[in-house]
């Protein structure tokens, strides 16, 4: 288990995110974007108007619509066989409501031991342009890795085969993400795709949090507009699409 030493939360991670594909077309990308990270038991409280770029909602996640989103998160978890106690803290790095909408192509949620601190597991929620979503369950090692089956449709040019290599990184100075799919199943050697977002968390101000919806006004929009517009740029190059199966969502989801 890995004992996290946090940022003051709620914080505001401004970053980047990158994307690369590799073969039959090269394709990469590189964009300026800010996220949140926070603990669900203590959501952003901000006034208007600011209120209406940091809203959070249990139907924008995983589970029960009509449960807080960090019990649909310990729910998960424990259908998945992690005996979590009941005053877990869980903290989420995500995508906020930007005037009623939001995207987030992935949510990461860290189940952290509440007396020690330590990871005891982490919900990686994806979600797809189809309005689907799928959490999976890992137990990262001491380096913040963890490996799984892909198990969802997310990009229309990939099928539902091979495996991601996952490494997450919590630290007061820097919040990174990265996902890289081996479709060929050895997640030792270079990957197929590799997502990752990193970023240096800074406390939420009222000045930060302006500056940063001035700097990328609509931010969830333009995730999701961003994703179609490469998608675009993807198919006129006539990669093959791929079709899309019927989704079973994992238990407790």
């Amino acid at each position: 288990m890995t004992t996290l030493a946090l940022p003051e939360l709620p914080a505001l991670v401004p970053g980047t995110v990158r994307h690369q594909r590799r073969g039959p077309i090269e394709h990469g990308l590189r964009h300026a974007v800010y996220q949140w990270l926070v603990d669900l038991d203590d959501l952003p409280r901000l006034r208007r108007p600011l209120r209406w770029v940091a809203g959070f909602r249990a139907d924008d996640h995983l589970g029960d619509p009509e449960r807080s989103i960090r019990d649909n998160v310990l729910a998960f978890a424990r259908a998945q066989g992690v005996d979590l106690a009941d005053d877990t803290r869980v903290l989420m790095l995500a995508n906020a409501r930007v005037l009623g909408y939001v995207f987030n192509p992935l949510s990461v949620h860290w189940c952290l031991d509440p007396r020690t601190g330590a990871t005891r597991c982490v919900v990686a929620e994806v979600h797809n342009t189809y309005g689907e979503r799928h959490p999976y369950l890992l137990q990262p090692d001491a380096r913040g890795s963890a490996s799984t089956d892909k198990d969802f449709y997310v990009s229309p040019f990939y099928d539902v085969s091979g495996s991601y290599r996952l490494t997450f990184r919590l630290t007061q100075e820097r919040v990174a993400v990265s996902v890289n799919l081996h479709r060929g199943g050895d997640t030792g050697g270079a990957p197929d795709f590799t997502a990752s977002f990193a970023g240096a968390p800074a406390r939420v101000t009222a000045r930060r949090l302006s500056r940063l919806v001035l700097r990328h006004p609509l931010m969830s929009q333009q995730v999701s507009l961003l994703i179609r517009a490469h998608g675009l740029w993807l198919w006129a190059r006539r990669l093959p699409v791929q079709t899309r199966p019927s989704h079973q969502p994992p238990e407790g989801s």
